[in-house]
Formats: C-alpha cells, structure tokens, sequence
C-alpha cells in the first residue's frame, strides 16, 4: 500500500511541479506558490530517491549473495527505504534554501551534511 501512495504521490507532485515552474515566475506566484513549488520538489525528490535506494539495496544483495557464505547482506524494506529517503531528499531542498538567502560555503554544507549524519543514525537506531 505504501508503495502505491509514493508513486501516486510523486506523479501528482511532479505535474504540480512542472506546471508551477512553467506557468508563473518566482515574483508573481507570491509566498505560497514559492512554498508550493519547494513541497512538490520535496516529494518528487522523496519518491525518486526511495525507489533508488530500494532498488540499489536490492540489487546490492543480490549481487553479494555469490560472493557472502555465512551471513548474507539483506536487502531494505521499503518502509525503511522511505524513511532514508526522507532524509536524503531533504538535503538538496536545504540546500536551495540556503542558496536563496545567500551564499553556500563550506559551513554550510558541513552543517547539511551533519543533518544528514545525524538523520541516518537515528533511523538506524529507531527503526526496526
């Protein structure tokens, strides 16, 4: 079920987001068009990324199933795919934030990048 509302809701940000980026300028769409067109290129970055990382994991177990004997590496659930996935697709729309208030330095992408770290650990850690 949950892989059917990701794709449904990509599609849906992803037409939004074309026509946003098409039809207006960042001057006449106003505060909630800016924030519409960062949420819709949240979500398509979110389904993106969360079957890329599905299928990298799946495919990374399956090719190191000839090459383990004891203990082989197991693929990611989805669920867990998409809770990575949340981290790591927020790091660009970060980063275009940061880009429109001034300029990124390696602070800030340090700090980003920290966000990042941190993300991962604690989806490591909590979910199960």
């Amino acid at each position: 079920m949950l892989k059917k509302i990701v794709i449904a809701v990509t599609i849906v940000s992803l037409c939004l987001l074309v026509t946003l980026v098409n039809t207006s300028t960042p001057t006449g769409i106003g505060p909630f068009g800016i924030l519409a067109v960062f949420m819709s290129a949240y979500l398509s970055l979110l389904g993106v990324m969360t079957f890329f990382i599905f299928s990298v994991s799946k495919l990374t177990a399956h090719l190191s199933s000839a090459f383990t004997v004891r203990k082989p590496i197991l693929a990611l659930s989805f669920k867990k795919s998409y809770y990575y996935s949340t981290i790591f697709s927020a790091a660009p729309i970060m980063l275009i934030g940061l880009q429109s208030v001034g300029s990124i330095g390696p602070y800030e992408l340090a700090l980003v990048l920290l966000f990042v770290v941190i993300g991962c650990i604690y989806i490591t850690k909590r979910a199960r």
